[in-house]
């Protein structure tokens, strides 16, 4: 099991409520989306399993350790997970802060202390990989939307992570833009990656999950299951506020 959650509560400081009993379990080479209405804690359960939030109450656990801030204390646990877990925010301007797109894609690999030829090797593979060789020398402000994303995507998958989280991948997303993505992201399953992506964009999200988890507007799970038989529950659909 890569991640297990029992009965997970995040609460902000004043005692308001951002999940409420979460339980889940992601197993290697899984494709989950996590489906709910805005403020349902899709974004703030993202960042508990990237360890960027930690649980208020119940357990969190990747490759069967906890996942604390206490645990993240320890660099060699530290090093290992952040390897393990990319995170690709809804923002991208959010995580692009070098001079140019190759500088942005080198940077993680950089950090992990590996070689410039290994470096060189890997951004000029996910360049090629995601065909985007034709903006490597571009500077990431003066970057459309879309490419941004791309952008995004490619700099943590030059980390070579296990498991990659999307925080509503294709927002803001022109039709092109969500069809590249929706290939990109089966490409990168069908290399054995796992990807978990928080979703409000029903009309795509059986082409990229085989798994959705349903967060109810009081922030608990209401289903989790196969993504055609969630899809085909309106009654379900209609409680979470994603159909009318």
């Amino acid at each position: 099991m890569l991640f297990e959650l029992s009965d997970v509560d995040y609460r902000y400081s004043d005692g308001t409520a951002a999940l409420d009993k979460v339980s889940l379990g992601v197993e290697s080479g899984d494709r989950l989306a996590i489906l709910g209405a805005n403020g349902s804690g899709k974004s703030t359960l993202l960042r508990i399993l990237d360890g960027l939030l930690f649980a208020t109450s119940g357990s969190v656990q990747f490759k069967g350790q906890d996942l604390s801030e206490r645990a993240l204390a320890n660099p060699q646990f530290q090093h290992s997970f952040r390897q393990s877990v990319g995170f690709v925010f809804q923002n991208a301007d959010a995580q692009l802060f070098n001079a140019t797109v190759y500088e942005e894609l080198a940077f993680g690999p950089r950090q992990l202390g590996l070689g410039e030829p290994e470096v060189d090797s890997r951004v000029k593979d996910i360049l090629r990989f995601l065909g985007i060789e034709h903006l490597a020398n571009r500077p990431p402000f003066r970057l459309s939307g879309g490419e941004k994303r791309k952008v995004a995507i490619a700099s943590v998958l030059t980390m070579n992570p296990e498991v990659l989280i999307f925080d509503e991948p294709f927002l803001g997303l022109d039709l092109r833009s969500q069809s590249w993505l929706v290939r990109t992201l089966n490409q990168v399953s069908d290399v054995g990656k796992t990807t978990i992506i928080a979703t409000h964009t029903l009309e795509l999200v059986s082409r990229v999950a085989d798994t959705l988890l349903i967060l109810s507007e009081l922030h608990r799970p209401l289903a989790c299951g196969a993504a055609p038989e969630i899809l085909a529950n309106i009654d379900l659909l209609t409680d979470a506020n994603l159909v009318e």
